[in-house]
């Protein structure tokens, strides 16, 4: 009679060759042998967008090859620990193994997932804005608990996080924030959280200690490479600069170096107070409102193909996606998909992967009804 670890061996073992046919995994390792002798070439940086678009492609490659043999040796190494321990009696070496294999089964189910990311511009580093919605201090620190969940998603995912602008608020939390995170498919797996967020809780800002609900808005866009070409010039746009904004101090910049670059035909509008300089500022907004308006582009794609209005809703700004439950109970269920966690603390300390790979299903699948609200 098979053992349950046996099936999740076999399971396990399918699962990896389902990633390597995915991959192509032949034509895969000659196009990184390929790759590899090109990186030896010195011309090769005679074009310095080519060769950094060729050693990303290269990286990205070793890192999906590296990945599933290291997966396939732990499986293997596994099995003979499981057989060796259980011929020495040792127990806690068979627990050992077992265990590597359950965490190989849940890497593998993760990056079965990621075979979704096949948007063209999921793979690159994205920018993430958060927006306190009315309400004043309490959204304010709303959209400060959502910042920093993404920072703690953004370390537990091995990417890195750069903050563009912040604008506290005047008591407690932010007004608004923009970040860039840097680390591959960041905008595959950020863009399923666009959206409006909710929170209900009793408010540690209230003195009767009443329950209030807050909202903040996320909305998410990829970063852009020269190869992606959106045509805008300065008469299309309004520069604005002003004083950035800081925590006092030796931190407070006294000269007018932030800089807010507004689209006219649009009304989009971004900023980046990121720099000393307002030069670099200057030049990073330009970055973000190209990839603002390459955004703007996809979603229109998107919703030129969608099926159904539903699918339709899901990128929409102003869609009510999650809500976050503190007080009477404790529940975070997102609207779009069901999904639903009992530990709201674990989700606000960067515990997302469950939600974002319920989302990102539901939106390749072309969406279905939104599962009802919760109060």
């Amino acid at each position: 009679m098979r053992t349950e670890i046996e099936t999740i061996v076999d399971e396990t073992k399918q699962a990896i060759s389902l990633l390597r046919r995915h991959l192509d995994w032949d034509s895969s390792l000659r196009r990184l042998d390929h790759l590899n002798n090109k990186a030896e070439d010195p011309t090769i940086w005679d074009n310095a967008a080519e060769a950094q678009a060729l050693m990303r492609e290269r990286q990205q490659l070793e890192t999906s090859v590296a990945s599933i043999r290291r997966l396939e040796q732990t499986i293997a190494d596994s099995v003979e620990l499981i057989a060796m321990g259980e011929e020495e009696g040792d127990p806690e070496i068979v627990s050992e193994a077992e265990k590597a294999i359950r965490d190989v089964k849940a890497e593998v189910a993760k990056r079965q997932i990621e075979t979704l990311l096949s948007g063209e511009a999921d793979a690159n580093d994205t920018y993430v804005e958060v927006h306190s919605g009315a309400g004043g201090t309490e959204s304010q620190d709303w959209a400060a608990m959502l910042e920093r969940m993404y920072m703690r998603w953004a370390e537990r995912s091995g990417m890195k996080v750069e903050v563009l602008e912040e604008h506290a608020g005047e008591e407690a939390g932010i007004k608004s924030a923009t970040l860039l995170f840097k680390g591959h498919n960041a905008y595959g797996w950020m863009k399923t959280e666009s959206g409006v967020h909710r929170l209900v809780r009793i408010s540690p800002y209230d003195s009767q200690a009443r329950r209030h609900t807050s909202f903040a808005s996320v909305w998410v866009y990829p970063v852009i490479d020269d190869s992606i070409q959106i045509d805008v010039s300065e008469s299309d746009v309004r520069i604005d600069t002003y004083r950035a904004s800081g925590s006092g101090g030796q931190h407070i910049n006294t000269t007018d170096s932030a800089v807010r670059i507004t689209h006219l035909a649009t009304g989009i509008a971004v900023s980046c107070q990121a720099e000393r300089s307002q030069h670099k500022n200057k030049a990073k907004a330009w970055e973000m409102l190209r990839s603002r308006l390459y955004e703007e582009e996809l979603k229109r794609r998107e919703e030129a193909a969608s099926a159904t209005e539903a699918s339709k809703s899901d990128i929409g700004w102003g869609h009510q996606i999650r809500s976050y439950v503190l007080q009477p109970y404790q529940l975070v269920k997102d609207l779009r998909t069901g999904v639903e966690s009992t530990s709201p603390q674990d989700v606000l300390d960067g515990e997302l992967d469950e939600f974002m790979e319920a989302a990102l299903a539901h939106r390749v699948q072309g969406g279905g009804e939104t599962a009802g609200d919760i109060d």
